[in-house]
This record gives structure tokens, C-alpha cells and sequence, in this order.
């Protein structure tokens, strides 16, 4: 049932006495919970007066014939439940003592902080630009999206030239035909963690309205782009995707304030409809694209949704809204559909989802790390299963630290091979941008740039029938920057041609040959690719073989070194033996 799938903490609402532990609920903390609830919370250790001494000891401790007290070990975490359940001994409490002239003894002070905009990382109170992303505290990115100034609160960085081109052709655009449709609701914003742990959550409602802002500075959305009306994904078009106990699970956070699906993955009471929506608007930008329609389109969505499989959500995903535009563009009429995968994570939720299914070709570029960077999966021998094999195409990076070159080589002799190959007559694009520079999460550094250029290389697929969803990215500037760059390419603004004799880094290089070599069973267009690039990676690591002897051996010793005292001078100096 969704009652025992859902781990829900409730606030009921209505009577006087559930308030008052909704109140208490915002004065303890979940990380260390060392103050009681009272007109007055004080976070010291240190003495406190008599009336709030006697009731931390009705709460947590145990009176003494002597009039000492016991002290017992408070919980680690208190949860809201814990709360509501022993909302009676706070009553009583109160009841009992008039605590209107409690007060510290002592007070120390504290240390005040601030969390990056940007980023969302800690600063201290007195630094005024973030340690780790340089953002100003007083940011105005939500303001006016990756255009403000990074070291000014209301500095405004916009070239000229464009800003007056985007007016121009604003005016233009609400007068003509609009060839993109932009996917976005307001309510989305609703969907937001209740808790107040101790570090924001990094899938906050400002992601969109640092990219919406970024787009309305540009002037392409509202101007160039066409909005399209949202709506909420029927049941019936979500079981083609997830089984009904998930779909039964995630509308019961509804019902509830706060809940969660795993440690890291939140719901509100207003989460179960922003994924709805979410999922409707991509469903409806994929029916309209194939129909013709639109040519292409941007769904601006939250919650995202590639790590949601089958059963479960996890991965701050509920819905999978890129599974769930796939299913719809074949109901429009599409026979088979590519989805393309760069988030900086493995969409284990969309590769579960298809797995087995020949209609619909997966390929995602992940960072993996041999299975150590979350969620784990994504191995480039995870190829499909069931007469699939071959459908489902992973290319992990070994490292962090890839970047433009790494991605647009695997691009052009892997990706681009097998989807010309594949013969998509719809693509699908799980945009997440937390590979890109500054990312909190990815450590990754592909730029606004790569991303544009790698959209721009997919949209000569399938006559431009494109569709771009939102999936991660936490750094507000990169994720605004990143995808205003991709719906310009949309918008047939980015003419760059595919660049040529791409140098990428050795991990990325020997990532794509592990790919080649075993998906070249089932593509047969990658055997040439593999072969040259095999011939190209033995020359170059016996170039750098002949480099390192030469280095080693730069000093001959006289051959009567090999034998007494100086014999093990001799090995080393000629490289028999190496020093690390």
C-alpha cells in the first residue's frame, strides 16, 4: 500500500494542540538536538534559569530524591512524528509552569552564516563573495539569471549588441508563427523540502528561476519562444511507465507535510501535482513536436525524473518524465525514439524502464568511476537485455574533470554512429547540466558551449524533431547559462560547425575504446571507428613508452656497474628497476 511505501512525518491540522507541535517542530534542530522548546531557545550549555532547567528536566531527564538530576541521552533526530506523538508531555508542560520570565543565564555567541545562491554552500557571515563559486551574497541571479554580475548585488552583465538584437526580435516573435514551445508552470515552484536540515537541498525551486530569469533577459522566453498549457499526467498515462503502487506512493505525499522516499529524496503536500505536471508537459511537448506542431521545444520541469524507475523514486526524481514523453511520442505515431543522456548521473530509472524494449535506443554519458559515483550503474557492459541487447548504450567516465572535448568525441564515434544507424524518428534529450563547470555535485567541466554544440549535433537527426527536458544541475549559473545556450541552438541561432581532430583526455579516450569494443557486436557502423582509434591509441602509448626509456636511460653508467657494490645503482639508472 502507499502508507507503508511513503516514509511520511505529518503535521495535522485543525485543532489547537497539533499547532502548537508544528510550532515546537521549527524550533528543534535535526542535526543535534540540544534545546528545548520555549518562548526562549538557547543553544548554551552552560547555566539556565530555574523555571527552564525544571522543564528540560520534566522532558528529557529524571528527578532525584536529592533534587539532582539524571541526565538521559536525547535522540539523535527527532522526526515530526516523534513530535506529534508526545505533543500531550508539552502540553502538560505548559500547563503546569508559566515560563514568561525564563531566560538565559548565559548566551553565547553565535557563529552567523550565509548559503551561496548560487551554489548553496556555507560562507561565514562577515565574507561577502562565496569561498567555493565566488558569487556575491547578495546575488541578484534570480533576478536576472546568469546575466547579473557575480561580484555585484544589482550589476547587470549583457552584451550589448545581443540584448538589443533579443529586444527587437521579441516584438517579431509574438507576431509570428513560434517554432519552439517552452514547457513551464509556476506551481512547479511549490515542490520544495519542508525540513530545514543543516545544508539546503541542492534540487531547490531557484533552478528554475534562475534558468527562467536567464531566458526573459535574453528576451527569448517570454518573446521567441511559445509557452504551452499545462497539465497534469493522467494515471492511465503513467502506468505505461511506473507500476501502480509507485503512481498510488507518490500521490500519497499529498496527503501529508513532509515526507521521503529515500534520504534524499523529498516530497511536499504540493509535490504529487508538480510531478504531474511536469510529466504532462513533456508528454504534450512530444505529442506536439512529432504532429508537427512545433519543431522543437524545452520542457523547463521539477521534479526531474531519470533516476524514477519501475517500482521506486530516488535521485530527487518521481516521475520519469523523459520515459514518459517517449511512450507519448509513439502514441503520436513514432516507431522508434532516441533518448540521449548526459546528466552528470546514470538515468538507472529510464535504462530500467526500456531495457528491454528495441523501439527505444538509450545512450547516457555518466560519470561511473567503476560503479563508486552514484547511482553505481551505467557499466558499459549494461547493454539491454531479452533480444534488446544492444538498445541501451552506456559510455562512463572513469574520472572527473571531463569536458568539452571528452563529450563531443564520444558524440563522434559513438553517439552520433549508432543514432544514424538507429534511424530515430524522434529524439529526446535528458538534460541535466551538473557536468558543467562549477557544479557542486558533478565536478565536471563542460561549458555552455559543449552543451550548445552537442545539441546542435543531435538536431540534424530525425529532420530536428528535438525535445530537451530538464533533468539536474545545481550550480544556478551554469545550470542558467548551460541551458539558455541549448534553446538558442533551438531557436536556430548557433551555426557552428562541427569541429574537427577533437584531442580528448586519455581516461575519456580509453572510455570510448571500451565502448567501441563492445557495442561494435551490435552496431556494426563502430568496427572502422574502433580499429583506427586502437591504431591511433598503440601508437601514441609507444611513443610515450620510447619517451619514458629515453628519460631513464639519459645517463649510461660503465658496464662494470652491473656487478659489485654499484649493481643496483646500474638497474635503476637503466630502468630495470623504477623508482616511484
Amino acid at each position: 500500500m502507499a502508507s507503508e511505501a511513503v516514509q511520511a512525518s505529518c503535521v495535522m491540522n485543525g485543532e489547537a494542540k497539533n499547532n502548537q507541535a508544528l510550532k515546537r517542530k521549527h524550533l528543534v534542530s535535526n542535526e543535534n538536538i540540544t534545546a528545548c522548546y520555549c518562548d526562549v531557545v538557547s543553544v548554551d550549555t552552560g547555566d539556565i534559569g530555574t523555571s527552564g532547567r525544571d522543564m528540560f528536566a520534566n522532558i528529557n531527564d529524571d528527578r532525584q530524591p536529592n533534587g539532582t538530576y539524571k541526565k538521559t541521552r536525547l535522540p539523535k533526530e527527532l522526526t515530526i512524528q516523534d513530535m506529534y506523538n508526545n505533543q500531550d508531555a508539552f502540553d502538560d508542560d505548559d500547563d503546569e509552569e508559566d515560563d514568561s520570565d525564563w531566560e538565559p543565564v548565559q548566551k553565547r555567541n553565535e557563529i552567523v552564516k550565509w548559503f551561496c545562491t548560487n551554489c548553496t554552500m556555507v560562507n561565514l557571515d562577515d565574507v561577502v563573495h562565496c569561498d567555493i563559486c565566488g558569487e556575491h551574497k547578495a546575488s541578484g541571479i534570480l533576478r536576472h539569471g546568469f546575466y547579473a554580475s557575480p561580484c555585484s548585488p544589482e550589476g547587470v552583465q549583457v552584451e550589448s549588441q545581443s540584448r538589443k538584437r533579443d529586444k527587437d526580435l521579441q516584438l517579431e516573435a509574438s507576431s509570428s508563427n513560434c517554432l519552439t514551445a517552452v514547457g513551464f508552470d509556476e506551481k512547479m515552484l511549490l515542490h520544495s523540502e519542508v525540513e530545514k536540515k543543516f545544508h539546503p537541498h541542492p534540487e531547490r525551486p531557484d533552478r528554475l528561476r534562475a534558468i527562467a530569469a536567464s531566458l526573459a533577459a535574453a528576451g527569448i522566453f517570454p518573446g521567441k519562444c511559445c509557452p504551452i498549457p499545462a497539465r497534469e499526467i493522467t494515471k492511465e498515462e503513467l502506468q505505461k511507465v511506473h507500476s501502480l503502487e509507485h503512481i498510488e506512493a507518490v500521490e500519497f505525499t499529498s496527503q501529508v507535510l513532509s515526507s521521503y522516499f529515500s534520504t534524499d529524496t523529498y516530497a511536499n503536500e504540493h509535490s504529487a501535482h508538480a510531478a504531474r505536471l511536469a510529466a504532462g508537459l513533456c508528454a504534450d511537448l512530444a505529442s506536439a513536436i512529432f504532429s508537427g506542431q512545433m519543431r522543437n521545444g524545452f520542457a523547463l520541469v521539477r521534479p526531474p525524473g531519470h533516476h524514477a524507475g519501475v517500482l521506486q523514486a530516488m535521485g530527487f526524481c518521481l516521475h520519469n518524465n523523459a520515459a514518459v514523453a517517449a511512450l507519448a511520442a509513439q502514441v503520436a505515431g513514432a516507431k522508434k525514439v532516441l533518448i540521449i543522456d548526459w546528466d552528470v548521473h546514470h538515468g538507472n530509472g529510464t535504462q530500467e524502464i526500456f531495457n528491454q524494449n528495441k523501439s527505444v535506443l538509450y545512450i547516457s554519458l555518466h560519470r561511473h568511476e567503476r560503479g563508486k559515483f552514484y547511482p553505481g550503474t551505467g557499466a558499459a557492459f549494461e547493454i539491454g537485455s531479452k533480444g534488446a541487447e544492444g538498445y541501451c548504450v552506456n559510455i562512463p567516465w572513469s574520472c572527473g574533470g571531463v569536458g568539452d572535448n571528452d563529450y563531443i568525441f564520444a558524440f563522434q564515434h559513438v553517439v552520433l554512429p549508432v543514432a544514424s544507424e538507429f534511424a530515430p524518428d524522434f529524439t529526446i534529450i535528458s538534460a541535466g547540466f551538473d557536468a558543467a563547470c562549477g557544479d557542486p555535485l558533478g565536478g565536471c567541466d563542460v561549458t555552455p558551449a559543449g552543451y550548445a554544440q552537442m545539441t546542435h549535433m543531435l538536431s540534424t537527426l530525425c529532420g530536428g524533431k528535438l525535445l530537451v527536458i530538464l533533468e539536474g544541475g545545481y550550480n544556478l549559473r551554469s545550470i542558467s547559462s548551460s541551458a539558455t545556450a541549448v534553446v538558442k541552438v533551438l531557436l536556430g541561432e548557433s551555426s557552428e560547425c562541427e569541429p574537427e581532430n577533437i584531442a580528448p583526455s586519455r581516461a575519456g579516450l580509453l572510455t570510448v575504446l571500451e565502448v567501441l569494443k563492445i557495442q561494435m557486436k551490435y552496431w556494426p557502423t563502430l568496427s572502422s571507428s574502433f580499429e583506427k582509434l586502437q591504431a591511433q591509441t598503440g601508437m601514441h602509448c609507444s611513443d610515450n613508452q620510447r619517451k619514458e626509456v629515453k628519460k631513464r636511460r639519459v645517463f649510461e653508467p660503465p658496464m662494470w656497474w652491473r656487478w659489485g657494490r654499484k649493481q643496483l645503482l646500474y638497474h635503476i639508472l637503466t630502468g630495470h628497476f623504477y623508482l616511484r
